[in-house]
């Protein structure tokens, strides 16, 4: 399984605003950090700031910082809402569904169940837990800019 490049900048998002609590966090800090499309990472921004992970501050020192605390924040949370639907194989979506095995396929099963426990492992790491060692993520993702 992977994740979309949508999550994974979501998610360096949110941990990068985890670290650098209580500051607000650019959009251009990110970007620098993890040389990722500052288009890209405006993108997840906002899509976070609409479901409640992030809160955006305009203007002169604005920025995004979370909208709640870390610790509330799980990952397992960001990564269903940032990928929507997680269909595995077709027989997932019964509407695009043409698998003339759909009830009876045990592989289907054993996939929904390792979606399942995959999530469920995820709701047990929280924004707080991924970014606990905050002097190392500091010393990699650089000082911020004026």
């Amino acid at each position: 399984m992977r994740l979309t490049n949508f999550s994974n900048y979501a998610l360096r998002i949110l941990q990068f605003a985890a670290v650098r609590e209580p500051d607000h966090v650019r959009m251009e800090d990110v970007a620098a950090a993890h040389g990722i499309s500052r288009h890209h990472l405006l993108k997840a921004a906002n899509f976070l700031a609409k479901k409640g992970f992030l809160k955006i501050v305009r203007g002169r020192g604005g920025g995004v910082r979370l909208a709640r605390p870390a610790g509330d924040i799980s990952v397992g949370d960001v990564v269903r809402q940032t990928e929507g639907p997680i269909e595995l194989v077709e027989c997932f979506n019964a509407q695009t569904n043409s698998c003339p095995l759909i009830g009876i396929c045990r592989l289907s099963a054993a996939l929904k169940r390792a979606l399942a426990a995959f999530l469920d492992e995820l709701d047990h790491v929280t924004i707080a837990d991924i970014a606990a060692n905050r002097e190392a993520l500091s010393l990699r993702l650089g000082p911020p800019s004026e």
